[in-house]
């Protein structure tokens, strides 16, 4: 699985523009993508996926190392669905 450095190097490479470019506009692209998410708002790209916030209920859990029950707090996480 390509990392950053390797998506960074194959756009520079299709585009002709320098790396530190393509680096550049990623890293606005995926800070927009970031902002939107933290204000609640969904992420559409189409053709690719899009990019949500759902919200996960507090439940009950247990600590792998000693089998204690811990309880785990309501939070967020960011879901991704792939285009079709």
């Amino acid at each position: 699985m390509p990392g950053k450095s390797e998506i960074i190097a194959q756009v520079a490479d299709r585009t002709n523009m320098r790396k530190t470019e393509v680096s550049r506009v990623l890293d606005e692209a995926l800070d927009a993508i970031r902002e939107s998410l933290d204000r609640g708002e969904s992420v559409t790209l189409r053709g690719f996926g899009s990019f949500r916030v759902t919200q996960r209920a507090a439940r009950k859990g247990r600590n792998p190392r000693t089998g204690e029950p811990i309880e785990i707090p309501a939070g967020q996480r960011v879901v991704f669905r792939q285009s079709r």
